[in-house]
């Protein structure tokens, strides 16, 4: 049993996972403060916590962790009341500790790069958790936090955390769309998701094995402009992905010419 005390304020993808994840390595979950309570208190009693929608919490709580969406963190914080004492986090990658109001005097950044998503159990094994705090106690408290769910500890300041934040979003979120648009023009062919999983797979493996700069392959690297023509109209039902299809093309081409 680990000897902080932690609550959470939130209780979305982000809260509900590390929740879980804390509390199944031994933590002691005080409180989960969400204002809905069809999320909120299903988490609590998961984790044997209260539920409130105050956001304010007592001097048994010893870590504060603010998961909830970029364009409410500024008001979750200036309105959080906790003791002196306690340590305070937020779980953004965007934000530095300069969006901490002065009331709060122990505050650090514990953002998870992973994506999250409801009801999926995520591998917290050797996943990085880019770390900054206030304070040298601070910083021990969060490595240790860390390292009780065998994540990997990074301490980054905040410049450089918002350029691996952008770059998870290139990784994750731009690729996952180009996979949807991929899905939907297979299915224009009459043909599932399912029968491109085996080259989705092959792509990613490739990729981290030897390096995604070193793994394209296509028409726009072997400059083969004949077939490019012939996507170009093959898409001609769709102006958006028209678009998207040349730029990107273009930007492969750029890329990799000698």
């Amino acid at each position: 049993m680990y000897q902080n005390n932690i609550s959470f304020a939130g209780a979305g993808r982000v809260a509900e996972a590390l929740c879980k994840e804390l509390f199944h390595e031994g933590y002691r979950i005080d409180i989960v403060v969400s204002e809905n309570k069809v999320t909120g208190k299903p988490l609590a009693d998961a984790c044997k916590a209260a539920w409130s929608s105050d956001l304010c919490f007592g001097d048994s709580t010893e870590i504060v962790i603010v998961a909830v969406p970029d364009n409410r963190l500024k008001s979750v914080l200036f309105n959080l009341k906790c003791a002196p004492g306690t340590l305070v986090v937020h779980t953004a990658g965007s934000f530095g500790l300069d969006i901490f109001p002065e009331h709060i005097k122990h505050k650090g950044i514990f953002y998870p790069l992973q994506t999250f998503s409801k009801g999926r159990k995520v591998n917290f094994t050797d996943l990085p958790f880019l770390l900054e705090s206030s304070d040298d106690e601070s910083s021990v408290i969060l490595r240790e936090l860390v390292e009780s769910i065998h994540g990997a500890v990074h301490f980054v300041d905040t410049d450089h955390r918002r350029m691996l934040h952008l770059s998870a979003v290139f990784i994750c979120n731009f690729t996952n769309h180009m996979l949807t648009m991929g899905k939907e023009v297979a299915l224009k062919a009459g043909y599932s998701f399912d029968l491109l999983v085996p080259l989705l797979k092959e792509t990613i493996s490739k990729a981290i094995d030897s390096g995604p700069e070193n793994s394209q392959t296509g028409p726009a690297v072997r400059h083969d402009h004949n077939t490019i023509e012939k996507h170009l109209e093959l898409l001609s039902f769709s102006p958006e992905l028209q678009k998207i299809y040349n730029e990107l093309t273009k930007s492969i081409i750029e890329y990799h010419k000698t």
